[in-house]
């Protein structure tokens, strides 16, 4: 969908405003004779970049694919709906996540809390039923959600899920062989990404970010990683978060690395950011997390690129992978001084060997973990096999 900004009107904007107004983001107040052709003003675009901030969502006032989704989600409060599993059209939205966030706190595995309903959220409502005495169906109805608010919490002190997918990944074991990434170069095809004419020439993002996953492609691979590409040089469609997503899902990677440059209308701006799923005060991904980290520390101490540190997002691409997911910004193509390094064949080469370095250490244990910026990268086989 076209990005719906201010000065629109018409239904989709009463439908945004309408949304809002049950939020608590917004006072219903249109104006006089407007109110079937109400306008994204002013306050409409501070209620957005809200719910965009509280949502961790990218915060531009701006209603898109990706934040309209999450305002569609949002509406929905645990309760007002019967739940159930559904293979093609799953019911998504904020009932869904607090009823996922209710089970872990009592012990059930519903997987990440991601606000879908998909098999295994429908086993773990079927396992508290059994345990409680309903019919175990796995539908979320009201004698379920009655049980679910009589009963207490299980699990003190903790996030179960967060401690299950720290251990899952720790016993994988500390080797690269035969682990499976998918590295993502972000846009592609007629979606440019950033562009910033520099005399004759013409930089893109996709074009730069294109050559640092080709490259980190042969070096995770010399190390002995099965490793694929979202996309090739010259896609001939623009590929959505979500197709990505499913992507590395339908792969069965163990780890999703996704490749952007950033942009900013101030040429000051500049720096390395990465981030990794997870919410203001809810669920996180614990190894994500420490993915993200570990590459925006490499980054930072093998480059010198400005530190914009990480951050947790909600973004489609990180909060539907089934693995451990981090996008990473390296640097801004509207930086001069950024710019000079990012064209630069050798400094993307040390780029690729900060990523290469933290993917290393994300799999060695905590002992034989080593200081950033520390490790040689042509000697990452060997490192990783003498861990094991």
């Amino acid at each position: 969908m076209r990005a719906i900004r201010r000065g629109a009107r018409g239904a989709a904007v009463a439908e945004i405003r309408s949304i809002l107004v049950v939020l608590d983001l917004l006072v219903d107040a249109p104006s006089p004779g407007l109110d079937t052709d109400p306008e994204f003003d002013a306050d409409t675009e501070r209620a957005v970049r809200a719910f965009q901030q509280s949502h961790g969502l990218t915060v531009d006032g701006e209603v898109g694919d990706e934040t309209w989704r999450s305002l569609d989600a949002a509406r929905w409060r645990l309760g007002q709906r019967a739940l159930f599993h559904t293979v093609g059209d799953p019911y998504i939205g904020d009932d869904v996540r607090q009823l996922q966030e209710r089970l872990l706190e009592m012990g059930f595995n519903p997987g990440r809390a991601d606000g879908i309903y998909g098999s295994r959220t429908a086993h773990a409502v079927a396992q508290f039923q059994r345990e409680v005495g309903l019919r175990p169906d796995g539908e979320c109805g009201p004698a379920t959600v009655g049980a679910l608010r009589r009963l207490g919490r299980k699990v003190i002190g903790g996030r179960p899920q967060l401690l299950r997918e720290a251990e899952t990944f720790r016993e994988s074991g500390p080797t690269l062989l035969g682990k499976r990434i998918v590295i993502d170069p972000g846009h592609g095809g007629p979606d440019t990404g950033n562009v910033v004419p520099d005399g004759p020439l013409r930089w893109t993002e996709a074009d730069l970010v294109y050559d640092l996953a080709a490259r980190l492609e042969g070096r995770l691979a010399a190390a002995g990683m099965r490793v694929n590409l979202t996309r090739g040089p010259q896609p001939t469609a623009a590929l959505s978060d979500r197709d990505r997503v499913q992507l590395a899902n339908e792969l069965g990677a163990d780890l999703l690395i996704s490749i952007h440059l950033d942009g900013h209308r101030n040429p000051e701006a500049g720096g390395v950011a990465t981030y990794h799923y997870g919410t203001v005060s809810g669920p996180t991904s614990i190894v994500g997390e420490r993915l993200a980290k570990l590459v925006q520390r490499e980054i930072v101490v093998r480059t010198g690129l400005r530190d914009c540190q990480t951050h947790a997002k909600t973004w489609e691409l990180l909060r539907l992978s089934r693995m451990p997911a981090v996008r990473v910004d390296v640097g801004y193509l509207t930086s001069p001084s950024d710019r000079e390094r990012l064209i630069d064949p050798a400094f993307r080469e040390r780029v690729v060997e900060a990523m290469m370095a933290a993917v290393q250490r994300m799999y060695l244990p905590v002992e034989a973990d080593v200081p950033t910026g520390s490790i040689d990268v042509s000697l990452l086989r060997a490192l990783t096999n003498n861990a094991v």
